[in-house]
């Protein structure tokens, strides 16, 4: 179950940019609502909205996805 949350756009976005609407449901609402957020928090030791470790904000992120 937490791979789903590892894969979902919403907290995949929300873990990237650490601000906005994306970042304000996942963190709002992870823990009460979501089982895959749940799931994510126990296997991986923190919320679904927190950074990877080791993950420097530095690096631009693109909004989109380039072909």
């Amino acid at each position: 179950m937490a791979r789903l949350c590892a894969g979902c756009i919403l907290c995949r976005r929300a873990r990237r940019r650490q601000r906005g609407f994306a970042f304000w449901l996942v963190k709002k609402f992870e823990g009460r609502v979501c089982p895959f957020c749940r799931a994510y928090e126990r296997v991986y030791g923190r919320k679904a909205h927190e950074p990877p470790p080791g993950r420097t904000d530095d690096a631009p992120l693109p909004d989109k996805a380039t072909d």
